[in-house]
């Protein structure tokens, strides 16, 4: 098939507007056209209050394909369509007895299990939450009563702290064998929207999320493999630097050479079992800060201009960087259009915020993070866990500052930049539940993140029109924007530097940000296994 980029559209365009442009373009009669098939569909704003186009990436079937390629040699638009079909690595033998084992049930540990499955492998995955049904009533016993269960909540069970998120399917990473596409076929396979597969910000809401993950899930069983869950992984166990195997928190021990670390960023007990068993752990940056809520139609207004509330664009999402007087970044983070703040604890006596979104987007506020950079050079020297013990502390307050009940502190941002409480609402009604305790924030994050954010905002408020009003809320705190940890692994093999036989994969251990790259980072991991379990059966053959 031939490629064709940076064909601009209309945004009311007809269906059939789009061959007819592809013929145009390529010079030919629309009855040669074989098929279009739409690769990436992305909109142009930059001319919000005169006209939005939509931009195609389109692959089109031709008969005389090579003649057109000839007559568009030095197009750069124009080119052979790359291959994106996803090819397995390795095929298990019939009677492998080793099975792998995978620790955790987010996105990588799914996708680590999945193509491990589909291999022939037979992964056992230890999740130490609940099935995706049960999870959610956990959840939203939390949100609705302030009744927290610490092995099921927004950071562990079925899905991982992904689930209840905006099901943002997006990344930056670099992906030259098209991992990323391999991981959206699998989610449209088990019920996800279609449209993710060409769309430039997919999406898929945590409702639709969860029935996604659930028939993979099913997908990983039939398959031959086993998800095991209310299934604590207490110890690994070690000799001479190679892995045998996993000690569950009930005792039971699990023999395999192969592990796949996959928990998230918030396994902090795991992180710290890693490093009393010495596996080489390292500190690594992170980011702390507050959700930030505004009407949603005040942004689309901002972003889109007259086109705001077009069906075809939806609510409308943004991105903010603003490098601060005092050195420190402060940035926008995990931005939910149409969505909530949610209670993302999953221990006792702390808070956490962050943000979710359904498919359809259509509450009334936007909220995003607003957060700061912060590194264990600067900011927790010393221990490789002295992340944890940060985040660990700034949550017990914000839990104090809140009431002691799971609701969480908050201040209208107008107060915030005035540095005075605040003691009564605007016209922005907060979504976070259980509930938010106005007051002052300026206790909760370190002076320098304070300062920083405090500069931000009025800034911010230069680039989005009402970014700065002051009755937006702010809500705190935003502590887990990543692991503050890095599980060290090699780069050609992926196991554990000192460690062998020890995969550690995606956000937890420090290689993903997010779903899509972490269901990438699942996928590099499951190969990996493969080879090493297929070069372990080819000695002992020998």
């Amino acid at each position: 098939m031939i490629r064709i980029t940076e064909l601009a559209l209309p945004l009311d365009h007809a269906p059939e507007a789009l061959p007819t442009a592809v013929a145009d373009y390529l010079g030919v009669a629309e009855s040669e056209l074989l098929a279009v098939e739409v690769f990436k569909r992305s909109y142009d704003a930059r001319k919000k209050n005169s006209e939005i186009k939509f931009i195609y990436i389109v692959d089109v079937a031709i008969a005389n394909e090579a003649s057109v390629l000839e007559r568009f040699a030095i197009d750069r638009r124009v080119r052979l369509s790359p291959d994106t079909q996803y090819y397995p690595v390795a095929q298990a033998p019939a009677h492998l007895e080793e099975r792998p084992v995978v620790i955790g049930f987010g996105p990588c540990g799914l996708f680590a299990a999945l193509i491990l499955a589909q291999m022939g492998f037979k992964p056992i995955v230890l999740e130490r939450g609940r099935n995706v049904r049960t999870r959610t009533k956990d959840t939203w016993a939390l949100w609705r009563k302030n009744v927290l269960t610490p092995e099921s909540n927004v950071q562990f069970g079925e899905g991982g702290a992904g689930l209840f998120s905006d099901g943002k399917l997006y990344s930056q990473i670099k992906d030259p064998k098209f991992y990323g596409r391999k991981v959206m076929e699998e989610f449209v396979k088990a019920g996800a929207p279609e449209e993710i597969m060409y769309v430039s910000k997919p999406h898929i809401g945590t409702f639709r999320l969860t029935g996604v993950v659930a028939e993979m899930r099913e997908k990983i069983i039939e398959l031959g493999g086993e998800v095991r869950f209310e299934s604590k992984v207490a110890s690994l166990d070690i000799e001479q630097n190679r892995v045998q195997g996993v000690t569950l928190a009930n005792g039971e021990k699990i023999n395999s050479r192969h592990v796949v670390l996959a928990v998230g960023h918030s396994a902090r007990d795991t992180f710290r079992m890693l490093h009393d068993v010495g596996v080489y752990v390292e500190a690594k940056p992170f980011a702390i800060g507050f959700r930030i809520e505004h009407p949603q139609s005040l942004i689309d207004k901002a972003r889109l201009g007259k086109y705001a509330g077009h069906p075809e664009l939806g609510a409308a999402d943004y991105k903010l960087v603003y490098h601060a007087e005092n050195g420190r970044a402060v940035y926008s983070f995990c931005m939910c259009p149409g969505g909530t703040v949610v209670a993302a604890t999953s221990e006792e006596g702390r808070v956490v915020t962050n943000g979710m979104s359904q498919y359809s987007r259509n509450e009334r506020n936007a909220n995003s993070g607003i957060v700061v950079g912060i590194n264990p050079e600067q900011d927790f020297p010393g221990s490789p866990l002295a992340g944890l013990a940060l985040q660990e502390a700034l949550e017990e307050h914000a839990y104090l500052a809140g009431g002691e009940n799971y609701c969480a502190p908050a201040q209208l941002v107008g107060d915030f930049i005035k540095n005075k409480p605040s003691v009564e609402l605007g016209e922005v009604e907060p979504s976070y539940k259980p509930g938010i305790n106005l007051g002052d924030l300026s206790s909760t994050l370190p002076d320098y993140a304070i300062e920083a954010i405090r500069e931000a905002l009025p800034a911010f408020g230069k680039q989005i029109r009402g970014f700065d009003r002051h009755d937006a809320v702010l809500t705190g705190i935003e502590t887990r924007t990543s692991s503050p940890v890095r599980v060290s692994r090699d780069r050609d093999t992926l196991q554990s530097i000192n460690t062998q036989g020890l995969y550690p994969a995606g956000e937890g251990a420090g290689y993903a940000g997010g779903i899509l790259s972490a269901g990438v980072d699942g996928i590099k991991i499951a190969e990996a296994v493969a080879k090493s379990m297929l070069e372990d059966v080819a000695s002992q053959a020998s």
